[in-house]
C-alpha cells in the first residue's frame, strides 16, 4: 500500500471515528480530535474542566467506539496505589501450602480512565507514573507489562475547587496534551438536553479494534518532517525557559521552569497526527502551532510573581507562539 493511501486511511480511520463519538458527545471537537490524538501517539491526555461537561462520558465512549478493554478509576483521597495496580495476595492451596498471587488492578486495561485524579493524594497519584511512561508495573520486585495499546485518559477538576491536590510535576509532565475542556455553548447545551431528556442517550458503534490502533501508532511516527521544523518545536519549547536565547519577555517575568524535553516529542507527534489529518505526509509549522497550548501549559512552573500577578500559562504561550513565530518566518 502505498504512503498517499495509508494517509488517505488514517484520514477516514480518524474522522469515523471522530463521528461516531459524535453520537453521544455534543461539540468539544477540540478535545475530542486531543483525546484521539494522544491515543494515536501512544501518549496520554489531561481533561480538564468543571463536572458536568462530559468528560467522563468522552472517554467512555471512546473506548466502546475502538472495542478496548476500558476500566474507570475513581480518585478519592482514601484510594491507594495498591487499589491502582493491584496487590500481592496469598493463596493457600487444598494440601495446606501457601503461595502468593498476584491479583491485578484496574490500570491493567487498554484505556484507563482516572476520574478526578486531583481528588487523591499525590502518595497515590504516582502509583501511575510507571503505567503512564513504561506502560509497565512492579510489584514486589516483579514487574508486569500492560497490554497495548495502552492509554490513561486522566480528568481533573481546576485546581482552585475544594478538595484537590495539584498533581506532582513529574505526573504533569507524562502527559503528552492538556486538554481544556469548556462550558458549551447555547445551541450545544440545547442539543444536550434534547439527547439526554426527550429520547435514550444513543450509544456508540464500534469502528475498529486494537489492531487498528496499533497501526495507525506505526503510520504517524513514519510521518518525515524537516529539519527547520523539528527546530522550530525546539525554539518553542526553548522559549518556556527563563534565560534561554528564545525566551521571551513573559517568560523571564513570569517562568520559574519551562517545558521540559517531553513537550517538543508531544509536538512533534501531534504535528504529524495534524499533517496526516489534513492529508499531507510532512509536517508544516503550522501543525506545530496548533498544538503548543494544549502540549506545553502543563509543563510551565511560574515563578512567585506570575502566580501573584494572576498570569496563567497560555498567555505565556501566546507571547511564546508570536515571537517565535516571527522568527520561524526568516528561516
Amino acid at each position: 500500500m502505498s504512503i498517499e493511501e495509508r494517509t488517505e486511511h488514517f484520514r477516514e480511520d480518524f474522522i469515523r471515528l471522530r463521528n461516531e463519538i459524535g453520537k453521544v458527545i455534543v461539540g468539544q471537537q477540540d478535545i475530542i480530535d486531543g483525546a484521539m490524538t494522544c491515543l494515536f501517539a501512544g501518549g496520554n491526555a489531561l481533561l480538564e474542566g468543571v463536572p458536568g461537561l462530559g468528560k467522563t462520558l468522552l472517554v467512555r465512549t471512546m473506548a466502546l467506539a475502538l472495542d478496548l478493554q476500558f476500566s474507570r478509576i475513581q480518585f478519592t483521597p482514601d484510594l491507594m496505589p495498591a487499589d491502582i495496580i493491584g496487590t500481592n495476595v496469598i493463596d493457600q492451596s487444598e494440601d495446606g501450602s501457601r503461595r502468593f498471587r498476584f491479583e491485578s488492578g484496574p490500570i491493567f486495561a487498554n484505556m484507563v480512565l482516572a476520574d478526578e485524579v486531583n481528588r487523591a493524594t499525590p502518595k497515590t497519584q504516582s502509583a501511575l507514573l510507571e503505567a503512564m511512561q513504561e506502560h509497565r508495573v512492579t510489584v514486589g520486585g516483579t514487574t508486569y507489562t500492560l497490554d497495548q495499546p495502552f492509554v490513561v485518559l486522566a480528568t481533573q477538576n481546576p485546581l482552585e475547587m475544594e478538595g484537590t491536590y495539584p498533581l506532582p510535576e513529574a505526573q504533569l509532565d507524562r502527559f503528552m496534551l492538556k486538554l481544556i475542556v469548556e462550558y458549551p455553548s447555547r445551541e450545544e447545551l440545547t442539543e444536550v438536553l434534547v439527547r439526554t431528556t426527550d429520547r435514550e442517550d444513543p450509544t456508540p458503534q464500534v469502528v475498529m479494534q486494537k489492531e487498528n490502533v496499533k497501526e495507525m501508532r506505526v503510520l504517524c511516527r513514519e510521518v518525515p518532517i524537516a529539519s527547520h521544523v523539528r527546530d522550530y518545536a525546539v525554539r518553542c519549547v526553548l522559549a518556556t525557559h527563563p534565560g534561554s536565547e528564545f525566551a521571551t519577555d513573559m517568560t523571564n517575568q513570569f517562568v520559574r521552569y519551562g517545558s521540559s524535553p517531553r513537550g517538543a516529542q508531544a509536538l512533534i507527534l501531534a504535528g504529524k497526527i495534524k499533517a496526516l489529518l489534513d492529508g499531507r505526509f510532512n509536517v508544516s509549522f503550522d501543525d506545530i502551532r496548533s498544538s503548543v497550548k494544549s502540549a506545553l501549559r502543563h509543563r510551565l512552573i511560574l515563578n512567585f510573581e506570575g502566580e501573584a500577578e494572576g498570569m496563567t500559562a497560555d498567555r505565556i504561550l501566546d507571547s511564546v507562539l508570536e515571537q517565535v513565530g516571527h522568527t520561524a518566518k526568516a528561516v
